[in-house]
């Protein structure tokens, strides 16, 4: 079997199309959505609703942790528009329809963070299985899959924003991953909580990982344990007792899939 792995597409479908070449499989661990293009401001989302010049000052304010000002910037931008939410759902609706059209090879998803879960019944199709919380076989193995990121501690999440990422409160994140059976790979979007695969070494931040993931990493030491939300990780894999741990992404800029043979 020969199965192809990526995460962290965000946005870039001509080369989702061909992470399926030469698998059987190809599984996707979440984030199609390109939101925000830190490298050329005009694309993604907030680029396409609100043009480059507005997208730069958005990425100035978030990278130089300008919290207040950063928050009543992108209030300010929200406000000017008519319906936001329903923008946004009209953006993120013409990027799915390109991303799960450019799967190609028999395709098990989870969504990440930067994702809308919601909308995905709306694209799903023959050939394209979207697990969340659930397993499934793929050449014998046992695949689990758990998407979206655990809400950090202390965090809240506004429900009623233009944009609501995938982000889930923690009793219901660390259920999910408890509730899987003991499988052989396990799929999810956050890495397990340990420090060398959380640390971006670019935006020089330390990530949330998840201490659920890892415990079932300890408790049940399946083959791989895959996963991406982090672009630039201190430590791309480690092995945790028999476990192989990968990062897979960041796919829209390697545009290469992790590769699994067995």
């Amino acid at each position: 079997m020969r199965v192809h792995v990526v995460s962290d597409v965000h946005g870039n479908v001509e080369a989702l199309k061909r992470a399926g070449d030469g698998a059987d499989a190809l599984v996707v661990l979440g984030d199609l959505i390109d939101f925000v293009d830190y490298h050329d401001h005009g694309n993604g989302i907030l680029g396409r609703v609100f043009g480059a010049e507005k997208v730069e000052r958005f990425a100035e304010l978030r990278r130089s942790r300008r919290g207040p000002e950063f928050g009543a910037y992108i209030r300010s931008l929200w406000a000017s528009l008519t319906d936001p939410a329903q923008t946004v759902a009209d953006a993120v609706r013409e990027q799915y329809a390109e991303l799960f059209g450019a799967m190609t090879a028999p395709t098990y998803a989870t969504p990440g963070n930067v994702d809308a879960p919601y909308l995905w019944p709306e694209f799903a199709r023959e050939g394209i299985h979207v697990l969340d919380g659930e397993t499934t076989e793929i050449g014998g193995l046992t695949f689990g899959f758990v998407g979206g990121v655990r809400l950090p501690e202390g965090a809240t999440l506004r429900a009623h924003s233009a944009w609501v990422p995938y982000l889930r409160v923690a009793e219901e994140y660390d259920e999910a991953v408890a509730s899987l059976p003991a499988v052989d790979v396990l799929c999810t979007h956050q890495p397990p909580a340990v420090a060398e695969l959380t640390y971006d070494v670019v935006a020089r931040s330390q990530e949330a990982g998840s201490a659920s993931v890892l415990a079932r990493i300890n408790a049940d030491q399946p083959r791989w344990s895959l996963f991406g939300h982090v672009h630039q990780p201190l430590s791309q894999r480690m092995r945790i007792g028999c476990t192989e741990c990968v990062n897979v992404g960041h796919f829209k800029r390697t545009e290469r899939p992790y590769v699994l043979r067995w």
